[in-house]
């Protein structure tokens, strides 16, 4: 098995980056030329030893990389491959206005260049939709389909074919798609949640949430609510509207959840970092995993209702008998804070918090127990349980 990963550096010494989902990479110069170089590498999964290098290039960048598998519009055959986007940067623009996406293939641990199709713009993020592509194209959303035929003249193993575009965004940031649905995380005008048709080859406009978030992150966590981070280090959770009476609230996303998290999270991955056994009979508790710029790595779980019910009642307790450092209110700490508003935490179970009582005294233990009117060997089970999704 091997990744494909966007890469800056011209010497092979240095450390890679891998991004089976998602990669990128800067400019970096090269010795000889003066000229920025930049490459994407065919890494082994396991050794993480360099199997191939795609050159791109001069000023090109690339932004984004997908592992996904396209089907040809023709046949219906598919094609496993890495999608990367890239852009052009120009010192002179502002924003890049031109970029390209690349359709690699690998066969026998070499990469192949199979299409590659121009973009108006960088390609900030890309999403599989029902074996075609999705990207984010500066302020747009493109739809690529794949085709077997490639152009004429050239030596390629087909094309990508643009399909339809979406406007209405100031930098379509994040994408992210269920089925026919594809959700936006934007630079200034948070989370949009949009329907593709593929009858009439349109993106149609479904909702938004409606507050000026400077996203840095976004994720589905299922087919109604979406997670996503933002510039001021919080977390926070919309849900689709669904079962609404009117127009009116079926255009807005509903903000269900908000938590001020204090780092800068700049990626949602679905994953877990255990294997989740428990010792009840109860499903494992899905898993999102993100990471942060200062290389935090973290874990969000999706709870029943049950159990968050008692995790929050424990939380209660629990910010009675630990205290903040300074006197900080753990309320006032995990707030949802930005330049507009400030808002309770809501909807979230701080995990640091909840596990923290492992490490109290004996009578403090008995203590939070007895407002809980629960015995210690359970709480402590349950807590404990808890841990193993880490």
């Amino acid at each position: 098995a091997s990744s494909a990963a966007g890469d800056d550096d011209d010497d092979d010494s240095d450390n890679e980056g891998i991004g089976g989902g998602g990669g990128g990479g800067s400019a970096a110069l090269a010795a000889d030329e003066g000229a920025e170089v930049n490459y994407v590498r065919l890494i082994d999964d396991s050794t993480f030893e360099i199997l191939d290098t795609h050159t791109l290039q001069e000023l090109e960048s690339s932004q984004s990389v997908l592992a996904c598998t396209l089907r040809s519009v023709e046949t219906g055959s598919p094609l496993e491959c890495f999608v990367v986007g890239t852009a052009f940067i120009l010192p002179d623009e502002p924003e890049p206005t031109a970029g390209r996406l690349l359709v690699l293939g690998v066969a026998d641990g070499q990469l192949q260049l199979l299409a590659e199709a121009p973009t108006k713009g960088a390609v900030y993020s890309l999403s599989e939709l029902r074996g075609k592509i999705v990207a984010g194209v500066n302020n747009r959303i493109e739809v690529y389909q794949w085709e077997d035929a490639a152009p004429s003249g050239t030596a390629l193993g087909g094309s990508l074919r643009a399909e339809c575009v979406h406007h209405g965004h100031i930098l379509a940031l994040f994408v992210e798609t269920r089925g026919d649905f594809i959700v936006v995380g934007d630079l200034m005008k948070s989370v949009s949640l949009h329907v593709y048709k593929p009858e009439v080859g349109e993106i149609e406009d479904l909702a938004r949430d409606y507050n000026s978030n400077w996203m840095t992150a976004l994720q589905a966590l299922d087919d109604d609510v979406f997670i996503g981070a933002e510039s001021s280090y919080n977390l926070f959770t919309v849900r689709k509207n669904a079962d609404a009476t009117t127009d009116e609230e079926r255009q807005r996303l509903e903000v269900v959840g908000e938590f001020h998290i204090g780092e800068h999270v700049n990626r949602f991955r679905r994953g877990s970092l255990t294997m989740q056994l428990s010792d009840s009979d109860a499903a494992p508790m899905p898993t999102l995993l993100f990471g942060t710029v200062n290389g935090v790595i973290g874990v969000i779980a999706q709870l029943p209702e049950e159990v968050y019910t008692f995790l929050a009642k424990l939380q209660a307790v629990l910010c009675k008998v630990i205290h903040g450092i300074g006197g900080l209110k753990h309320s006032t700490w995990r707030a949802f804070q930005n330049e507009r508003k400030t808002a309770d935490a809501s909807n979230f179970i701080d995990g640091d918090l909840i596990e923290a009582f492992l490490d109290l005294s004996r009578p403090t233990q008995d203590e939070v127990c007895a407002q809980l009117d629960m015995d210690h060997e359970e709480l402590c089970k349950r807590v404990e349980e808890l841990t193993r999704l880490h």
